[in-house]
């Protein structure tokens, strides 16, 4: 058996010879003809001149040997729906839904953006996308019609895939109401609207000459037979935004064949989970966890994937682990918040119910307390596994690798940097590496592995500034959090060194908050922050200058002008962007060039030591945020 630290070696000192055995992992129409061209640092080009194709992997290549097994199983908690379909049945309906797409004109190249629920339909479009060629951008259906507008002003789609609406925790989601606000902002609208009716807005407006229907136009094309493109490995397979420092999303680029590469032997080394089993992955397909392993990564392993519409806690804190039983669930993907909500609820529900097949629980979005890893742990009697990565990687930058080596697990840990990512502590000062138990950047020597980001869409110049651009003589990946390695070797992931927070695995530029709360019209400026939160690990705080101050003379004055400034951000962003709670202030504490001082201001909404205040301009605005903080807290 090999070790961890012998198979971490060898994929850095022979990346060639490790990543061309991964390789074989996946079908390949034509073999690569090199496995690394990194003549343009720091862009790396993997598997070069090999051919291949995600659905094909995922669903074409196990038809003979697994056709009639279970590869969707689609659970609503919701609306009481289950759907099983197997591989032969996922496979008509994947080119139902690409034959639909080249009805419409999409093909190699072509962009789809996909703004949908939970729901089986977006999987056939995603991977239907994967078969003909074309470019899917999943928008994740908590964003606000803004958001969205931004996010197909960048992309500049020829298609949009929609429902007419979805559900959480019983509550309607309108999205066609939504995505028709955002196409009236959007400069580069698609032409074409498929819209899967639910039944949910029964005052559906459909646009004639551009809204189409998708149980429509599906039973045109129920015998479509479409054959898949062949796409060079290094052609671009979606698009999925994510937020950065300003206000402007980035739209993290993927490939085929590196993706395809690197989610097989992720299946294999990380997760352990094989022909015939049962992956049980609770995010949403809007996230890059919901891409890698709801979408592609169990089907291109040949196992039984679950889509779960619902929340944890509905019908009741025992629902996820009655889908164990009932589904035979070996491995489970889930995220700290979510645990932490059901660490709330009466462990009974956990053991009501057999979880003989579950081989272990892994969780990643944000770090994972302590407390938080002991309390499910032992609640499972299974290994539970940290693990800790980034829409830019699109898999595990930290883990445990319990296909290579099952080695000890350290609670609140991620454990070591898994194979392929020549993994760096670099101090911000001086970006030398760091000693045992010394808090630095965490950062990736490139090339970056296969399935990691190739680029920021349509923008070369903005990937290597913003990713390659934190160290002035060093050409190296940053990860924009920080870290420590402990004496044994341990990683533990401490927060972010930029101003992007983590709420709940979501992360949220504070820019983009911030632009944001102050589209109210009666905010002058505002400064939002990050702070530690319980539950969701941080949560956006944001504190405000109104320009018209006569309200603020009043607690009702206040409170309904925050309330006004919350439901400006809902509209903007989404419900998922709004500050905990918004602070009025006269002022902001800022440097004497102008520069507001958000980590001080953090560190004092966390109750820490503000930090060198020599260069603020005016004392007073600290004080201000002092007593705006010590009265919020006041009974």
């Amino acid at each position: 058996m090999t070790t961890y630290r012998e198979f971490h070696r060898r994929s850095i000192e022979d990346k060639e010879g490790f990543w061309a055995e991964q390789a074989r992992l996946v079908h390949w129409e034509k073999p690569p003809g090199k496995v690394l061209d990194y003549g343009r640092p720091p862009f790396a080009r993997w598997f070069v001149g090999g051919e291949t194709n995600l659905c094909y992997n995922a669903l074409d290549r196990h038809l003979g040997a697994r056709g009639n097994q279970k590869a969707l199983v689609y659970i609503s908690t919701e609306t009481g729906e289950e759907r099983s379909l197997s591989y032969r049945e996922l496979h008509l309906e994947v080119q139902r839904a690409a034959a639909m797409m080249r009805s419409l004109g999409v093909g190699k190249g072509d962009r789809v953006v996909v703004y949908m629920p939970m729901i089986p339909e977006a999987a056939f479009v995603i991977l239907a996308c994967a078969r003909i060629g074309a470019i899917h951008s999943v928008v994740f259906g908590g964003f606000a019609a803004a958001s969205l507008a931004a996010r197909i002003d960048d992309a500049r789609p020829k298609l949009m895939v929609t429902a007419d609406g979805g559900s959480r925790m019983g509550k309607v989601v309108l999205y066609k109401a939504l995505v028709d606000e955002a196409l009236a902002l959007a400069k580069h609208p698609p032409s074409k609207i498929v819209l899967y009716n639910r039944g949910f807005d029964r005052a559906v407006r459909m646009t004639p000459g551009r809204d189409l229907d998708y149980a429509e136009l599906r039973a045109k094309h129920l015998d479509a037979v479409v054959p898949c493109t062949w796409l060079e490995s290094n052609e671009p397979s979606y698009i999925l935004y994510t937020s950065g420092t300003t206000g402007r999303p980035k739209g993290v680029q993927r490939d085929v064949g590196g993706y395809a590469v690197a989610l097989a032997a992720s299946m294999k080394h990380i997760y352990c989970g094989g022909a015939g089993e049962t992956m049980f992955t609770t995010s949403d397909i809007g996230w890059v966890v919901g891409h890698s392993y709801i979408i592609y990564a169990p089907l291109i392993a040949g196992m039984t994937t679950v889509l779960y519409e619902g929340v944890p806690v509905r019908p009741d804190a025992g629902i996820w682990w009655k889908i164990v039983q009932d589904h035979s669930v070996n491995v489970m993907f889930s995220a700290p918040t979510a645990i932490r909500v059901l660490k709330k609820h009466d462990p009974a529900f956990l053991r009501k119910y057999d979880l003989g097949s579950l081989k272990h629980l892994f969780l990643a979005g944000e770090p994972l307390d302590e407390p938080t890893h002991a309390w499910i742990a032992d609640a499972l009697g299974k290994p539970v596994i940290d693990h800790y990565w980034q829409t830019e990687t699109g898999w595990p930058i930290l883990t445990s690798v319990p296909g290579v080596e099952k080695t000890p697990i350290k609670l609140g840990s991620p454990s070591f940097p898994a194979y392929g990512y020549d993994l760096k502590l670099l101090r911000e000062a001086d970006a030398a590496e760091a000693a045992a138990g010394e808090k630095a950047v965490v950062a990736i020597a490139p090339p970056l592995p296969p399935g990691c980001m190739s680029t920021v869409w349509g923008d070369d110049e903005r990937f290597v500034k913003t990713y390659f651009g934190t160290f002035r003589n060093k050409q190296v990946y940053s990860t924009f959090d920080w870290g420590i390695r402990d004496a044994d070797g341990y990683y533990f992931i401490l927060g972010r060194t930029d101003d992007v927070i983590n709420v709940a695995g979501h992360r949220l530029g504070t820019r983009e908050i911030e632009e944001a709360v102050s589209m109210h019209s009666n905010i002058a400026e505002c400064a939002v922050v990050g702070v530690a939160d319980s539950l969701k690990g941080q949560m956006p705080l944001a504190f405000a200058v109104a320009k018209d101050t006569t309200r603020l003379n009043s607690a009702e004055g206040r409170k309904a002008l925050e309330r006004e400034v919350m439901e400006t951000v809902d509209k903007q962003l989404g419900a998922i962007a709004r500050p905990k709670s918004v602070h009025f202030v006269s002022l902001l504490p800022k440097t004497r060039s102008g520069k507001t001082l958000r980590r001080s201001i953090q560190a004092l909404a966390e109750g820490r030591d503000p930090g060198d205040l020599t260069t603020i301009e005016d004392p007073a605005a600290l004080e201000q945020i002092r007593s705006a903080l010590k009265t919020s807290t006041e009974p």
